[in-house]
């Protein structure tokens, strides 16, 4: 009986083919995402979730307590990154321990979860793992990364950590780009992105900068607008309807700069995406029941904005790990498999195979060539 028969592991391989929540993209294909593993605890990526960091620092405050040092004042939970960030910077050493000692604690939970992913068949072969969410963007969050990629690395496992480049509200966006193929957007210099989280909306348009890089790599977000909807907790029309003006707004500031914009919407969304735009399971901290069957997400946005120019918009959907992955594309060419966590209110996964041969960096085949010679002169 298989992990997924088992009641351990749920994923999408193996689904059927289509245009939403594809496994075959036109530079990738989509190995697995959202993946959820569980062990007697609960769900494996909890351990590596923002809130997990909030434990360990809480648990770590509570300890000092009761010796009667704890440095910090207030709820945990209320404590900011940034609060954080100064702290390690110019706090005295026994309010910087505090902190390092929480990064440590969920650098070994985030190896730990690292683990259990790479004994998936999906997983097994990756070699390299973007590491994208809101916890990424503060450096509390980079320590914790690197130190995890270091306890990997003296296990014995060969996985590189890298953070994501583009800020991972950004990098929501700006993988829209790589949900199309690239002659869809010959004759434009940008698309209409939005990333839906379960805190926040963003609607964005990316300019491609094809002129620049064909790879995409120096794409960028020319314009967005985020709305919190977790402060106002609206019901699902609610949100649709305002999403529709944030889309409408962004067209209009896009015609302002001059852009070029494709028919053509990109959608990162939580939870597991059917191939007809509907969302399976993975919706619930959206406002109100996005997993209805009388609901498709993507014929509501079809719906807001039917044409941009004189052409017919083309929605497509997709996970937001996975879209927040697509972002790193261009930088992860010397590789063959590779993934994506996203660290924020919980542990957002998906895993790539690149559809093109592995650009191996010159210097590595250097170094091949040289050692194959000495082998062949011996």
């Amino acid at each position: 009986m298989g992990a997924a028969a088992a009641g351990t592991t749920r994923n999408r391989e193996g689904r059927p083919h289509g245009l939403h929540g594809a496994p075959e993209l036109p530079s990738v294909s989509v190995t697995s995402y959202n993946l959820e593993i569980r062990d007697e605890d609960g769900f494996v990526g909890d351990k590596a979730s923002r809130s997990a960091f909030v434990e360990h620092l809480d648990a770590l405050r509570q300890h000092l307590r009761e010796q009667g040092g704890d440095p910090l004042k207030g709820a945990t939970a209320e404590v900011s990154k940034k609060q954080l960030d100064a702290l390690l910077k110019d706090g005295d050493p026994h309010e910087a321990a505090l902190v390092l000692s929480a990064i440590e604690r969920f650098a070994q939970s985030l190896a730990f979860v690292i683990r259990r992913f790479t004994r998936l068949k999906s997983w097994a072969p990756v070699e390299r793992i973007v590491i994208g969410g809101g916890f990424r963007e503060s450096r509390v969050g980079e320590l914790a990364i690197g130190r995890a990629g270091i306890i990997l690395s003296t296990d014995g496992h060969r996985i590189d950590l890298v953070p994501v480049s583009h800020h991972p509200d950004e990098a929501g966006l700006v993988g829209s780009a790589h949900l199309a193929p690239k002659w869809i957007f010959e004759a434009y210099d940008s698309l209409v992105a939005v990333d839906i989280g379960g805190s926040n909306i963003r609607a964005g348009i990316v300019e491609l900068r094809q002129d620049k890089a064909a790879d995409l790599s120096k794409a960028r977000v020319a314009s967005s607008e985020l709305w919190r909807h977790a402060d106002e907790e609206p019901r699902r029309d609610e949100a649709i309807a305002r999403l529709g003006e944030m889309l409408q707004a962004q067209l209009r500031q896009a015609k302002k700069d001059g852009l070029r914009v494709a028919p053509f919407i990109g959608v990162g969304c939580p939870g597991l995406i059917e191939p007809d735009g509907a969302i399976d399971r993975g919706a619930q901290n959206l406002p109100g029941n996005w997993e209805s069957s009388r609901f498709n997400l993507v014929d509501s946005i079809r719906e807001l904005v039917p044409e941009i120019g004189d052409h017919e918009t083309q929605v497509t959907m997709h996970n937001d790990a996975v879209i927040q992955g697509l972002s790193e594309l261009p930088a992860m060419q010397d590789v063959e498999n590779w993934a994506v966590l996203t660290i924020g209110t919980g542990l957002g996964n998906a895993s790539y195979r690149n559809r093109n041969a592995p650009k191996r960096k010159a210097a590595g085949k250097d170094k091949t060539s040289d050692k194959d010679k000495s082998e062949a002169k011996g």
